[in-house]
């Protein structure tokens, strides 16, 4: 007698994986993003009816910023902007023109200066400037092709108004409890709105330096990614904000906000100075999101042995903010009630969604910041990862809260959705700002977090940090895809031998990026591809025959089942 016992095989936090059948995916392709065009019948159409040069969603890699000198000056009043910048460029192969991103941005006018001309202070050479709304792109012409291995300065003014809703540059309002409506001006450039701020190469790939100055009226402060190195007088009762240069990054970590917020802060253990803003009559509310901070920040430092790199950490509770929280580099952003915590008339759940989001953006000045996705299909390694660290973090400075049950809860809720037809796999292909956007689901977040502590029970816990230190190490201020991260946690596998009551040992018969388990020889990589390449998870249907018991693997789908017509088509195989 056969008996049959269906047994969901929940990987997704055992500690142990044992399935029979291996799928090794094929990888995603793309074209070359220095590929255009050269057929002028086919070329787009810029809005001023000339031939735009460049077809592709993605920007050409002919040209690379190297630093940004930005200054911004917001107007509260009228609720626009004016602003310029000088970006300093590296031509790597000879073009004819730079493509940059700008989304509802006027260009007033811009220039270009060679190394030369900076140097014998010549003025720069005026640039036609074309634009294509329906990619987001401008294109500026020069007039005599940019030689190869040499830096120019671009220079260009232009304006636009505050947004309306909650990306790019955009106006906050909130009300004092005397009843005046307040407004400020704040930030949001995650994934694809940093070209409504400032015209720029907006993709995370092409990371660079940034110099900003921020003018404001006395009643207001301005606050950035860095600290505030001097404070300029102007005409008119104004006053200009300049700020240290940034680290190497990507555009979207970019940060400013004026406002007329009070704060609190005290110095990490590192002597790290954290600061919480919030509006003037929420102060009192900051309290905690210090005492967190400081904790969750000695805590990182300590676990990933990496120092936060800059000197200041400032989060701010912003009025009107549409995403829990956003972790630009130094200056986080968060919906009030992501940050703002009154032990009065507060809750232990209120505490606890306080503690997780705050834990969840300091880990991404690691994972994200410091290490970033080459494209947006692996925003699961920033997301993954941050939703991951919450647990560890979480657990050890505030035990109390027992995040843990939370964890679980996550995967189980997760798993509901990836069980649909519908879902799609943690990395994917995703091109168009729309696409994008629709990366930062719960697949990402949880499911990328839950893959994660999968593995790092297969691995053993110790080779897991061993092996994300060596990675954020490696591509400190780089950018890294999923097969780095793989390299880096099988390499871990290999310095040394066996781990007692884990997975993980090396053996002389393993190339450079194996690790042996049963018996065979496999690559993290090779199990890994599997779950994030493919959408849902497996279901291990187990027969039992006499004493043998025979294990089939299938997908473990909600609402279709094996005699179905599509069955057959929906089926995958994980290792």
């Amino acid at each position: 007698m056969v008996n049959t016992h269906r047994k969901l095989i929940l990987n997704i936090y055992c500690s142990a994986i044992i399935l029979p059948q291996i799928c090794i995916c094929s990888q995603f392709t793309s074209s070359s993003n220095d590929q255009y065009n050269e057929n002028p019948g086919v070329f787009p159409v810029a809005t001023n009816g000339e031939p735009f040069p460049w077809r592709e969603l993605r920007l050409p890699t002919k040209v690379i910023p190297l630093h940004y000198d930005l200054f911004v000056h917001p107007n509260l009043t009228s609720l626009d902007f004016v602003a310029s910048e000088k970006i300093e460029v590296l031509v790597r192969d000879t073009t004819q023109f730079i493509i940059l991103h700008s989304h509802g941005l006027e260009i007033m006018n811009a220039t270009l200066q060679s190394e030369e001309d900076l140097r014998y202070k010549k003025s720069g050479e005026k640039l036609t400037v074309l634009s294509y709304p329906a990619h987001q792109q401008i294109a500026l012409l020069v007039p005599e092709k940019l030689m190869a291995d040499l830096r120019y300065s671009v220079a260009i003014d232009f304006q636009a108004k505050l947004a309306d809703g909650f990306e790019g540059f955009y106006k906050s309002t909130y009300r004092t409890l005397g009843g005046e409506t307040r407004t400020i001006a704040v930030t949001d450039f995650e994934p694809t709105h940093a070209r409504m701020a400032f015209p720029c190469f907006d993709e995370p790939l092409f990371k660079a330096n940034f110099s900003i100055k921020i003018r404001r009226e006395s009643r207001h402060i301005a606050l950035s990614n860095m600290p505030k190195v001097k404070t300029i007088e102007r005409e008119g009762g104004l006053w200009e904000d300049h700020f240290e240069t940034t680290v190497k990054m990507s555009t979207y970590l970019v940060a400013y906000i004026v406002c007329d917020f009070a704060s609190v802060s005290g110095t990490a253990s590192s002597g790290v100075k954290v600061s919480i803003y919030a509006s003037p009559d929420k102060w009192s509310q900051t309290h905690y999101a210090l005492e967190a901070s400081l904790k969750l920040l000695d805590f990182y430092e300590n676990y990933f042995n990496i120092h936060y790199p800059l000197p200041k950490l400032d989060l701010v509770a912003i009025p009107d903010f549409e995403s829990g929280a956003m972790e630009n580099w130094g200056l986080v952003t968060y919906r009030e009630t992501s940050l703002l915590f009154d032990p009065k008339t507060s809750s232990t759940s209120d505490k606890l969604w306080v503690t997780k989001v705050i834990a969840h953006e300091l880990a991404h000045q690691w994972f994200g910041n410091l290490v970033t996705m080459e494209w947006w299909n692996d925003i699961w390694l920033n997301e993954g990862f941050a939703t991951y660290m919450e647990l560890i973090s979480v657990n050890v400075t505030y035990p109390e809260l027992q995040f843990d049950n939370i964890f679980l809860n996550n995967c189980f809720e997760v798993i509901k959705s990836d069980s649909l037809n519908s879902s799609r796999p943690v990395s994917k292909q995703a091109e168009t700002p729309t696409q994008i956007q629709e990366m930062f689901d719960d697949i990402s977040y949880k499911k990328g977090a839950c893959l994660l502590n999968m593995l790092k029970d297969f691995l053993s816990e110790e080779k897991f940090k061993k092996g994300i230190i060596h990675y954020l190490k490696k591509f400190s201020y780089r950018n890294a895809k999923n097969d780095d991260l793989w390299s880096s946690l099988s390499n871990s596998c290999l310095e040394s031998d066996f781990t007692s009551g884990g997975f993980c040992y090396s053996d002389s018969k393993t190339t450079s990026n194996t690790l042996t388990f049963l018996e065979e020889n496999v690559e993290v990589k090779d199990i890994m591809t599997t779950w994030t390449r493919q959408k849902g998870i497996p279901l291990v249907v187990v027969e039992q025959e006499g004493r043998l018991l025979k294990l089939r693997q299938e997908r473990f789908l909600n609402g279709v089942f094996r005699d179905d017509p599509e069955w057959g088509a929906l089926q995958e195989r994980w290792l």
